[in-house]
């Protein structure tokens, strides 16, 4: 208790709101690096790496922390823990495929826990490539009907299917989705 300090508690709230931003950052500062690691420094070629800076600048991740993120993915400045992109494949309760995607710096640790919770839940580790088969990377957008006074028609984005590479628009209600292959992601979200 902090009793009749009001610095005592202004400081522990403080605390406590600077190391879950903290923690925050941090994730959208790996992210940016494993996806520039894995798909080039190019926000424009890479969309796992757009959409990570996206999602950092939305989240108010300062400028300066996200190019030394990305100078630290290409090879310059100091260098920490090499994080890399794994993926698992197993099956759970009931024969369902499970496609599994961690992010770690420790591809022991990470299958290990990965076993563990896949076991403890009914399910089994598989072979690598048994599952995989069955799963198609795509990429998504969700766009708003509304935005602001402005209603978007269908016809408007089924044109767009057609230039930039959707394979998919449908009708969610509030909103509409648009699939496409992960490669033409950047183009349609940009579109």
């Amino acid at each position: 208790m902090s009793g009749h300090s009001k610095w005592a508690t202004i400081k522990r709230k403080k605390a406590l709101i600077d190391s879950k931003r903290s923690r925050a950052f941090a994730k959208y500062i790996k992210a940016i690096e494993v996806s520039a690691r894995n798909g080039g420094a190019d926000p424009d070629g890479n969309p796992t790496l757009y959409d990570a800076i996206t999602k950092a600048k939305k989240n108010s991740v300062p400028s300066d922390n996200i190019e030394r993120a990305l100078k630290r993915a290409i090879g310059e400045g100091q260098s920490q823990a090499q994080w890399e992109n794994i993926i698992y494949e197993g099956y759970g309760p009931g024969g369902v495929a499970l496609l599994i995607e961690c992010l770690s710096d420790n591809r022991n640790r990470a299958a290990s826990e990965v076993r563990v919770a896949i076991t403890r839940n009914g399910g089994t580790m598989a072979d690598p490539g048994s599952v995989s088969y069955m799963f198609e990377r795509k990429g998504v957008v969700i766009v708003k009907k509304r935005q602001g006074e402005k209603v978007i028609a269908e016809e408007l984005l089924l044109d767009a299917a057609l230039e930039h590479g959707l394979t998919e628009v449908s009708d969610l209600g509030e909103s509409f989705e648009l699939i496409s292959a992960a490669t033409d992601l950047v183009p349609v979200r940009q579109a």
